[in-house]
């Protein structure tokens, strides 16, 4: 996620060759809405790593239609409700089309509390308060990239000053809050890494749903 070195061009990939339409990059689906995917992060940069994934294929969320705005809001709750149970409150994080290493529209989720961006800091370009700005910016403005905790909402210029103040203000202040590698690892260790903390963030998932004792039978020996 944090690994590309280039603005991408706006190339929009084709559903029947996109990892998220095959599901090929998708570990595990917590939960299927009509509309979305609530999916662990494969390669997951700390415990609570989740996506939410529109099923239908967009590039990313500056293109998903309003009509759907309802259903992705009452996804963030429940991923807020369940990060607040076990973890701390949400961060959420999308690419835009801005570095995406997967051309499929997906917010990640991240139980690091509050962001700790500063507002004085002034890398984002606007404050917004609904999915209908992000549209609007995209539809004007093309490719951005998004932040969201507890408290703000914020678009940012495309533009690699910005993104790397971010991941050095916010990802590494969060990744190790909840006692994460703030190292710069490759997707594929990250994968190879992942796999305890995705079986840690199920198991809670599973509790959190009320199936803990489901799961525990299914995994006692």
């Amino acid at each position: 996620m944090l690994n590309g070195s280039e603005v991408s061009s706006g190339t929009k990939s084709n559903k029947n060759d996109c990892a998220f339409c095959k599901r090929t990059e998708i570990s595990y689906i917590l939960k299927e809405t009509p509309n979305f995917l609530l999916a662990a992060d494969h390669a997951p940069l700390v415990e609570g790593h989740i996506l939410i994934i529109p099923k239908q294929h967009f590039t990313c969320y500056g293109e998903v239609p309003a009509k759907l705005d309802a259903e992705l809001f009452s996804m963030k709750q429940e991923v807020q409700q369940f990060f607040t149970n076990y973890y701390a409150p949400t961060v959420f994080w999308e690419h835009g089309i801005f570095k995406q290493t997967v051309f499929h529209a997906h917010l990640h989720c991240f139980p690091w509390g509050i962001s700790g961006y500063d507002l004085e800091e002034e890398l984002h370009n606007a404050i917004v308060s609904s999915q209908e700005e992000v549209r609007q910016w995209y539809a004007l403005q093309g490719h951005y990239f998004y932040m969201e905790d507890i408290e703000k909402a914020l678009l940012f210029a495309p533009e690699i000053d910005r993104y790397l103040g971010i991941v050095k203000n916010v990802f590494w202040r969060g990744i190790a809050s909840r006692g994460g590698k703030v190292e710069w690892r490759s997707p594929q260790q990250r994968y190879e890494e992942g796999r305890p903390l995705i079986n840690a963030m199920i198991h809670k998932w599973r509790l959190f749903q009320g199936q803990g004792a489901d799961y525990a039978n299914q995994t006692r020996p």
